[in-house]
């Protein structure tokens, strides 16, 4: 007897999960996924297995979007065990060496101006960043090390919240790209003690924050109450993720001759960028760039919902 396919449906917006520690960002989104029984779905960039918070999930005519939720500043809450390196500079790894710690608060205050603003990042074997179509997490686990090139990245914000003993609390605001595992061993290396990041907590992605995001749990208890739809009460609009964009609106006859590929004027835009675009009802129907004319030119456009 042949098993029946799931018929998935249509679901369109953002939500916002607290991803749980030790699951893959991958294994969060197909789970989210099977509970909404979405028919496309789509994540903003990974957090790793041991990192847990905010990880916006987006799905249906959102996954249109994501890429620009992927290169979006982020924020960390980490705790970083001095005294202790790893094979993954996180607390999954191996114990690489241990050494006493005799900094303070003052030394590592002292320490952290060093990794604040435009810095040099060497990345991590350990992502999943590829080497010759390889990711360098299979080549680390299979006892190879590869020339990385260093990254230019933004630490926008490194603020020491708590020492307790040889425990390290620190907020990081960032930009795409950063490695707070990376971060955590060149503070380390300059303590001259080492570190490696035992526990990482993702507070911002975008405009989206913790106060938004639902857990697993939360979702699961929806699904058991009210099945996939009770969900929906979850989703936030698909351009909830590009609020800090300008906005333009277009008339009834601009916004047909703009879903249709043209070019056209629209009151109010700003002279050059990026902006977001709504039809004459306030809908919005998807993103455009501004021309030397000045006119709004499709980029990205949404089915009708």
């Amino acid at each position: 007897m042949t098993q029946k396919k799931r018929i998935r449906r249509p679901v369109n917006g953002v939500l916002v999960l607290d991803k749980p520690r030790g699951m893959s960002s991958n294994a969060a989104l197909q789970k989210v996924r099977w509970l909404l029984n979405a028919e496309k779905a789509g994540h903003t960039g990974s957090l790793d297995p041991l990192a847990t918070g905010v990880l916006p999930l987006c799905f249906g005519e959102a996954t249109k979007f994501s890429q620009f939720l992927l290169d979006a500043d982020k924020a960390y809450d980490t705790v970083l065990q001095l005294g202790v390196t790893t094979t993954t500079a996180d607390a999954e790894g191996e114990v690489l060496e241990r050494r006493a710690v005799s900094s303070g608060q003052a030394e590592l205050e002292g320490v952290l101006p060093r990794f604040t603003g435009p810095i040099k990042q060497v990345p991590p074997m350990y992502s999943a960043l590829k080497k010759d179509g390889q990711p360098l997490y299979k080549l680390a686990r299979a006892g190879e090390v590869v020339e990385r090139e260093p990254r230019s990245v933004t630490i926008h914000r490194l603020q020491l919240l708590a020492l307790d003993a040889d425990r390290a609390s620190l907020h990081v605001a960032c930009s795409k790209g950063t490695y707070v595992r990376t971060l955590a061993e060149d503070i380390g290396a300059a303590l001259g003690c080492g570190a490696h990041v035992a526990e990482l907590r993702r507070t911002q992605a975008g405009p989206f924050s913790l106060p938004q995001a639902i857990t697993l749990a939360q979702l699961e208890e929806a699904f058991e109450a009210g099945g996939n739809e009770a969900l929906d009460a979850f989703l936030l609009p698909v351009d909830s993720g590009l609020q800090d964009w300008p906005q333009v609106h277009l008339s009834e006859h601009s916004a047909y001759y703009w879903l249709h590929g043209q070019p056209v004027r629209a009151p109010g835009a700003p002279a050059f960028g990026s902006v977001r675009v709504y039809d004459h009802q306030g809908q919005f129907i998807g993103i455009g760039d501004m021309t030397d004319d000045a006119r709004v030119a499709p980029r990205r456009l949404i089915r009708s919902q």
